[in-house]
């Protein structure tokens, strides 16, 4: 007999999440300035499918369409991402204010409050200002950056902190940095063993000062939360061994505590200063106290589970922790259901896992902000077959189930869950062929279509948070 597990409680949100140069199009519309991924994009071989932002889902015109989706989904909330150049074109602490690209935002929260769905707000989700990496290097200059990124912070603080009162400062800073600065397969597109250290370590120091200007200048005011998303996924070792054990525990130092306990610990973990030694930057006394504690909540993105090997010795990718990851245990089975992408495989347990590994761990409320999958050939379906995604649906249901044993059976403390995403659209180095939404888009059209998965999360969420 399976266990009949209580509900949610009735102040837990969900909803769906975006990201603005993935849906919001107009790169050149509305006064806004060219980011670094509108650059990359431009360089040939950089995105599989040779496409690029220019348009994605025109969601900065037809956002009044997706609040509208977002109603008949019957969410609570919405994840969104505000574009740093839309806003300051040029990005800099001296640079003009687009009030154009402001109001536009300001439209958008609006219809959410007034349409009953709570926003939550991200400063950063990965579209710098091209005119900061021109100027000097981008998130490669501390003393620059972190100034720029907290004049942008007060600005948004400002226009929109009476209507938002739940921040997140940086979306994924591994991937900004491992991606961007270490492999090169996102902007920038830097391939360096030096860079994505410091670049990590300036991202880590805008997020913390600008946390402090927020609780110093506007938090008593507005009364809002404010903090981060990082993104992990759990990690299993391939099997009993002192190796494959250490290993696993490497790598998630090495993609996870790098990040997580500066900021929730004060300090990078010992095994990632012993092997990067001098490469990796120090924190000044100040800098240790602006950063410990500066998140409010856990903000979660995470996908799927891994299953490490210990490669010390044969790798030479001290990106990673000198560890490889896959699917396949060591008696030849796999997590399970194997989506479009070579990393991502169904697994609900291991999300369970990695929930309560948190919980114990940093002991702070978690938002999942962002947990989706993309059916394998879904993009060479014609819609009337795309919408009935079955393996989302699959997934979905694996992941509501381990959330809510997490928090009814384990007492793991998760406020809010954000599917991603709403729509399919532009989805970063591999171009619009790969698709994570709930709403299937005809990228010719622009006509949304709810897919089953959005009526299966709809209905589980009813029936499963107190009323």
């Amino acid at each position: 007999m399976t266990q009949q597990l209580a509900q949610l409680p009735n102040d837990f949100v969900w909803g769906y999440a975006t990201a603005s140069y993935q849906i919001e199009g107009a790169a050149n519309e509305g006064g806004r300035g060219p980011s670094i991924w509108d650059i990359f994009c431009k360089t040939p071989g950089k995105i599989k499918d040779n496409s690029n932002g220019d348009v994605a889902t025109d969601s900065y015109h037809r956002w009044k369409e997706d609040v509208a989706l977002l109603v008949r989904y019957g969410v609570k909330a919405y994840r969104f991402s505000l574009s740093w150049p839309r806003i300051i074109p040029k990005g800099g602490r001296n640079d003009p204010v687009n009030q154009e690209g402001v109001s536009f935002y300001r439209k958008l929260i609006e219809e959410l409050i007034q349409n009953g769905i709570v926003p939550f707000v991200t400063l950063y989700h990965w579209d710098l200002p091209q005119e900061l990496h021109n100027r000097y290097g981008g998130w490669l200059n501390k003393e620059e950056i972190v100034q720029d990124f907290v004049h942008y912070a007060r600005v948004c603080f400002n226009a929109f902190g009476d209507l938002v009162k739940n921040w997140i400062t940086h979306n994924e800073p591994w991937c900004v940095s491992v991606l961007g600065y270490g492999y090169g397969i996102f902007a920038p597109g830097h391939v360096s063993n030096t860079e994505p250290w410091i670049a990590a370590h300036s991202l880590i120091l805008a997020h913390g000062y600008a946390v402090k200007a927020y609780r110093d200048e506007f938090q008593s005011a507005q009364g809002g939360k404010i903090g981060i998303t990082l993104d992990c996924h759990w990690l299993e070792p391939y099997d009993d061994s002192p190796q494959n054990i250490e290993a696993t525990a490497r790598a998630l130092d090495f993609k996870l505590s790098r990040f997580a306990d500066p900021i929730y610990k004060g300090g990078y973990p010992d095994r990632v200063k012993s092997i990067l030694g001098d490469r990796l930057p120090d924190f000044t006394h100040e800098e240790q106290e602006i950063v410990k504690g500066s998140s409010d909540f856990f903000g979660l993105n995470t996908y799927t589970t891994h299953i490490v090997k210990d490669t010390t010795g044969s790798s030479t990718d001290v990106l990673s922790g000198f560890v490889a990851t896959g699917h396949t245990r060591r008696d030849g089975s796999e997590h399970g259901t194997q989506s479009d992408l070579p990393w991502l495989q169904t697994y609900g347990p291991g999300f369970r896992d990695l929930l309560n590994y948190l919980w114990k761990t940093y002991k702070k409320p978690i938002y999942v902000t962002e947990n989706g999958f993309p059916v394998k050939g879904e993009n060479d379906l014609p819609v009337d077959q795309a919408i009935h995604d079955n393996d989302r649906v699959e997934y979905f249901q694996q992941y509501t189930h381990a959330l809510k044993e997490a928090v009814t059976l384990d007492g793991v403390d998760v406020r809010g869950y954000f599917g991603w995403s709403l729509l399919d659209n532009f989805e970063w180095a591999e171009g619009y062929k790969i698709r994570f939404g709930v709403t299937h888009v005809d990228y010719n059209s622009q006509k949304r279509t709810p897919k089953d998965s959005s009526m299966f999360l709809t209905k589980w969420f009813k029936e499963n948070i107190q009323a």
